[in-house]
This record gives C-alpha cells, structure tokens and sequence, in this order.
C-alpha cells in the first residue's frame, strides 16, 4: 500500500479533505466542494490556533485521509487537558485498509503527548459502522450530545 505520512494541512490540500467530507449522505448534506473559499479561510483560523492540529493522510503523493484535533484546557477532572477528535474522513478507496485506524492512533499519541487526560468525539447516530469502529479502538459511547443550530 505504500508509507504513510501524517502531516498537517495545507491549503493545497484542501479539494481533496473538502471532496472526502461529502462523499457520504451527510457529508453531501452539509458540504460545497464548488465553493473552497469558506474552507480556506477555516484552514487560516485553524493553523493560526496552537490548539488546533488539523491533519491528513497522504499515501504516494495523495490525500486519502483527514482529522481534527483540538485540544483543550480545563478546568474540571481537576485541571485536566482533553481533547475531542472530529471530522474524521478516509477516502473511499482506502476504507477497510487500517488507514482510520493508524489515524486515530495518532490522535491518541498526539493527545498524550500534549498532555491530554482524555480524548472524546462524537459521531452521528446513524453510522453504526463507525460506532463499531471506535469501540473496537477502546472509546466508549458514554454520553448523550447535543447541538443546537446558530
């Protein structure tokens, strides 16, 4: 399959996450891979925050892999340090590689290595396959969330 390198992203990289966030139902809900500009200027915010670790996969010269790590201090858990996974995306092809399984395992270190006492996310209700997923890595669905729409 070829090495794998976890690197942070870059704005030329930004088609291909923009292009994995809508290649499912929800995804293609929420996302406007025709329009990159908003995206763009989240990645500016995102890289100029040092909570804030926004990365990719890339196999052969190609992005086919995303995650969002944000860390964040606190104040309960007596001053502990969390951090929250989110808008994790594997591209089509490479699913059932291993590859969402060596990024969540980067998180984890990356977590530890910055700190974290406790690294959480969220994922729809809908896909089962990927509550499936973090549990089989150890995360447990502990906690009923809620948004609410600004």
């Amino acid at each position: 399959m070829g090495d794998l390198e976890i690197r942070a992203a870059v704005a030329d990289d930004v088609p291909a996450i923009v292009g994995m966030l809508a290649d499912d139902p929800l995804g293609a809900q929420r996302e406007s891979p025709d329009d990159l500009t908003p995206y763009l200027s989240a990645l500016e915010r995102l890289s100029a925050d040092p909570n804030q670790r926004l990365v990719v996969a890339v196999r052969e010269e190609r992005v086919v892999g995303t995650l969002q790590l944000t860390i964040i201090p606190g104040l309960s858990r007596r001053g502990a340090t969390r951090s929250i996974i989110e808008g994790v995306r594997i591209h089509a092809e490479e699913r059932g590689s291993g590859l969402g399984t060596e990024l969540i395992e980067w998180a984890i270190e990356e977590s530890r290595a910055q700190g974290c006492q406790l690294l959480q996310l969220t994922s729809d209700k809908t896909r089962a396959d990927a509550h499936r997923f973090y549990e089989r890595l150890g995360f447990t669905a502990s906690h009923t969330g809620f948004k609410l729409q600004l």
